[in-house]
């Protein structure tokens, strides 16, 4: 009988701790999205397009009155934002009830109060935190005035971020309904619809913009009108400039105003 004692080999260990590894790293990558990289909402097959930070002039000399004065504006975080509107599949899955008047799964969620929207994004962080998927240090929410623009411009100085019959729906060639979102191009940084389809809620009180040079700018502390972007499937070119801002009460509904998802880590 051997009773010598078996030490083990350096290959035996160096194989038992890669087969725990595996099971280490996912936990490690499963908890949330990953900076800089595009992220998809677990169950709603929503697609988000990391935004990096930046810097850009949001405003037009161009436009009309509270376009002005143009405004350098400075986004110190990345930020993810829906690749497309949110649609009314997407809406149904977290909030059980479509109040859209122009009914399709794959098509924008619209007859949304900027409170809806608002509730949408609260249940989903609540959700996705629960699950472990969402880490408390982000927030789904509405997109600012300037992240939305920023992202709408995707680099451009022009007023739309490529040909406006390309990458839109509006008045002349909507057939005055709305499209299932993401059938256009999009534009350079991934993001469908941009322009037309549906007006898009932002999550600023509507006001007057600074000038000069700003940073993370999140509009007025208070007000009685919402900003909202994009111009619709009834809007005329002019509208949907990337500079175009359109404000409603917050208790407003429309059949051509829904809104996009965006993802931040919490101020």
């Amino acid at each position: 009988m051997n009773n010598k004692t078996r030490t083990p080999s350096v290959l035996s260990i160096f194989t038992a701790l890669l087969l725990a590894w595996p099971s280490t790293a996912v936990a490690q990558t499963s908890k949330g999205p990953i900076e800089g990289q595009a992220w998809t909402v677990p169950d709603l097959n929503l697609e988000m397009a990391y935004v990096q930070p930046g810097t850009f002039t949001m405003g037009s000399d161009n436009g009309a009155d509270d376009e002005k004065p143009q405004t350098r504006v400075t986004l110190t975080h990345g930020y993810w934002l829906g690749k497309t509107e949110v649609t009314q599949g997407q809406w149904v899955a977290l909030m059980g009830i479509n109040p859209s008047s122009f009914k399709g799964t794959d098509r924008p969620v619209e007859q949304v109060l900027w409170s809806d929207a608002i509730e949408f994004c609260r249940k989903l962080t609540e959700r996705e935190r629960t699950a472990g998927r969402l880490p408390e240090d982000y927030e789904y929410t509405l997109p600012t005035e300037a992240q939305w623009e920023y992202a709408c411009r995707a680099g451009t100085t022009e007023d739309n971020a490529g040909n406006l019959d390309a990458i839109a729906w509006y008045h002349h060639n909507s057939g005055v309904t709305t499209h299932p979102v993401g059938q256009k191009q999009s534009n350079a940084w991934g993001l469908y619809d941009m322009h037309g389809n549906v007006w898009e809620w932002c999550l600023d009180w509507y006001g007057n913009y600074p000038g000069g040079s700003v940073r993370d700018p999140i509009g007025p502390a208070s007000g009685s009108k919402q900003v909202y972007r994009g111009g619709g499937l009834f809007s005329s070119a002019q509208r949907c400039r990337s500079g175009f801002r359109g404000w409603n009460v917050p208790g407003g509904r429309s059949p051509d105003l829904g809104f996009r998802l965006a993802l931040s880590s919490v101020p």
